[in-house]
């Protein structure tokens, strides 16, 4: 599978010569372009860049390729471990950090995996600007450009900050500011699990949403989460439960 390159970031699957499919090498380049222009472009001077990961196998691979990269590149981490993406792109604001990376091959299948890169404000790049991060990425010479560090010695040296579920529960309580009936969603607690991208962080999606009113009597669950594979959630429902 050709390794495919978007404004979002880069995805393939996992193994197979460089440039074609997702290999270490492929990471460590891109991410070292990607390092390479926050660093001349970034407004706001944050030395962080924010990295965090969904549930695929080879997740835990990739996510140690990009932090040895950035701190090489001379960037501290801020490692979330597993996360959803709205929750590693809230990272990226409430941390005012130079960028982030989401390990993540989204609605891909499993033999997948890649990495959506953001911008400071915890969006995607603008197209101009991933156009650059491509433009670096070719100019690079891997025997030359690129340094990387153990993930160990980077953690013992405190260039990595290991996070947990801390990240979710800002996360969550951010989304609950935005709810107008908060007692609704206090009664009960969901889990909706992506069968695919086998993300299982806990969060409120469009999916929770409708299986909430459905709980309540107010709306029947879409059907289309019975004809989708990809989007049937598996939804654990347990009233008067605290999260």
């Amino acid at each position: 599978m050709t390794l495919i390159k978007s404004i979002s970031g880069i995805r393939g699957t996992i193994g197979g010569p460089t440039g074609d499919t997702l290999n270490p090498l492929d990471i460590v380049k891109f991410t070292t372009a990607y390092a390479k222009f926050i660093r001349q472009s970034d407004p706001t001077g944050s030395n962080c860049i924010v990295v965090g990961r969904d549930a695929r196998i080879s997740g835990d691979m990739v996510r140690l390729v990009v932090c040895g990269t950035l701190i090489g590149m001379g960037y501290d981490v801020l490692d979330i471990g597993l996360a959803t993406t709205p929750t590693t792109e809230l990272a990226v604001r409430m941390s005012h950090a130079a960028g982030g990376i989401i390990v993540t091959a989204s609605h891909n299948p499993k033999e997948y995996n890649g990495y959506k890169v953001y911008w400071e404000d915890g969006a995607q790049l603008p197209p101009k600007h991933a156009d650059e991060v491509a433009k670096k990425m070719k100019e690079l010479d891997v025997f030359d450009c690129v340094k990387t560090m153990d993930y160990d010695q980077a953690v013992a040296q405190g260039r990595i900050t290991l996070m947990g579920a801390e990240t979710d529960e800002k996360f969550l309580a951010n989304v609950m500011e935005q709810v107008n009936d908060k007692a609704v969603v206090e009664q009960m607690r969901m889990v909706s699990i992506n069968t695919e991208s086998i993300c299982t962080s806990p969060c409120l999606t469009g999916c929770v949403a409708s299986a909430a009113a459905a709980a309540f009597g107010t709306a029947p669950i879409p059907a289309s989460f019975e004809k989708s594979p990809r989007l049937m959630p598996v939804m654990t429902i347990m009233p008067n439960v605290a999260p």
